[in-house]
């Protein structure tokens, strides 16, 4: 079977994409809140959801396609094209993501959902406090 016809297993390729930016499922995790197993669960997947794809993809600083197209060839060819070697020494003209600031507005966004929930069960709690004084 050739790569062409083969079929993407979408878990390896984040696994592969998550590596490559020096990131532990852990971080992964956290990012997308999910526990650790779960992401391990999710990278031995052929398929999986569009809209968790989506997030990983966002936290991993690339396109839900980029994950879905992933490529080792690519990679090779990016690296190739990324470093240019000259009188012994690499110039990287490739990204400059850094996962721990996604991380870290993962964390805040979290932060903040978690707060909006908090204070909805509060405003329950008040108007179900109210209903039962009323009667």
């Amino acid at each position: 079977m050739d790569t062409a016809t083969k079929s993407k297993h979408i878990g390896r390729n984040i696994s592969r994409i998550r590596e490559l930016r020096g990131m532990k499922q852990e971080a992964l995790a956290v990012a997308i809140g999910v526990s650790q197993q779960s992401v391990s669960n999710i990278e031995g997947s052929e398929t999986v959801d569009e809209e968790k794809l989506k997030a990983i993809a966002e936290v991993l600083g690339v396109t839900s396609e980029a994950i879905k197209s992933f490529s080792e060839e690519a990679v090779l060819n990016i690296i190739g094209n990324t470093y240019h070697v000259d009188n012994s020494s690499a110039v990287n003209y490739g990204c400059t993501f850094n996962p721990l600031d996604k991380l870290v507005e993962a964390y805040e966004e979290n932060k903040k959902l978690y707060e909006r929930l908090v204070q909805a069960e509060k405003d329950k709690v008040e108007y179900l406090e109210k209903l039962l004084k009323g009667k």
